[in-house]
């Protein structure tokens, strides 16, 4: 569509610059107060740059279209401002009436500069309509995508907080399991534990699932994945946590795990690890004077006599 008066619309946004930012500022300003959001020195650094990058692509375009090259840097900052409101906490709606309040002041400047020529004001109305919406539906769709951005980043990260894996002891690897697994879940379980054992070489990994809501049959799957590409890099895999319920769930399912070793509390499983790496667990005795450094923790890290 042809743009209509594109030279008049960009002088109406430059001669009018200060009765549009107090009426603009105004409902803007609302909102960021309110939720202390934005500053108010921003809010008009953020108008002062919006209005002086439209007015010089309305001098240069022929078209109303938000996505010719005459709009870029309109574009640009539109994205940076929406991606920003999105990590301040700004709702969509929010953001897009960073563009859309500006057309009401501008609808009141045009009826003062064009008294009773009813034709002109209705073509640029139309014009000031057009543009507006688009960059509207523009910030709210840049706004959409940061959102999604943050979230995939925020479950990542999530992902990675809730699947560490501890050294308990010399060649033995925790790695308790909180929350239900899936294949995603499953894939950072696998990659945190193999990494682990490369870097500390263990010979043992507990799996803990005490944890674990529900076992069925792909949760089970997944158990058994990570067993075995923990075999694969040199490591065994002792499951901790085989809660009652959880134990006649997995014989129901009919899983097999008879050739993996599991015990009902991570302390049982952590003997059996000891014994298997040759140490074990010695009690400290308080009036023995000899063995008094150790009688503080509770353990010996021996050979079994």
């Amino acid at each position: 569509m042809e743009m209509v008066g594109g030279t008049r619309l960009a002088q109406l946004f430059t001669s009018n610059q200060e009765q549009l930012l107090a009426e603009w500022f105004a409902q803007q300003h609302a909102v960021a107060s309110r939720r202390g959001l934005v500053g108010e020195a921003e809010l008009r650094n953020q108008f002062t740059q919006f209005v002086s990058l439209t007015a010089t692509a309305l001098r240069s375009s022929e078209r109303v279209d938000v996505k010719s090259p005459e709009w870029q840097e309109v574009r640009a900052f539109l994205a940076e401002m929406s991606t920003q409101r999105a990590r301040q906490g700004f709702t969509p709606v929010e953001t897009a009436m960073f563009v859309f309040s500006l057309k009401q002041p501008l609808f009141t400047r045009l009826r003062e500069s064009l008294g009773d020529d009813a034709a002109t004001i209705a073509d640029l109305t139309w014009t000031i309509s057009t543009l507006f919406d688009g960059l509207g539906l523009f910030t709210m769709e840049v706004f959409q995508a940061s959102r999604e951005q943050v979230i995939v980043r925020q479950q990542q990260e999530l992902l990675e907080l809730s699947t560490p894996v501890v050294q308990l002891w010399d060649g033995i690897l925790a790695l308790p399991l909180i929350g239900t697994l899936d294949s995603a879940r499953t894939q950072v379980v696998m990659e945190n534990l193999l990494q682990k054992i490369v870097e500390t070489g263990a010979a043992i990994s507990i799996i803990d699932i005490t944890g674990v809501p529900t076992v069925d049959t792909l949760v089970a799957q997944h158990l058994l994945k990570t067993v075995a590409a923990a075999r694969l890099m040199g490591a065994d895999c002792i499951i901790s946590g085989i809660r009652p319920q959880i134990a006649q769930t997995i014989v129901h399912l009919g899983v097999n795990l008879s050739n993996v070793t599991t015990k009902a509390t991570l302390a049982s499983a952590f003997v059996v690890a000891l014994q298997r790496t040759g140490k074990s667990v010695a009690t400290g005795l308080g009036h023995d004077a000899s063995r008094g450094s150790r009688a503080s923790d509770g353990f010996d890290s021996q050979q079994p006599e």
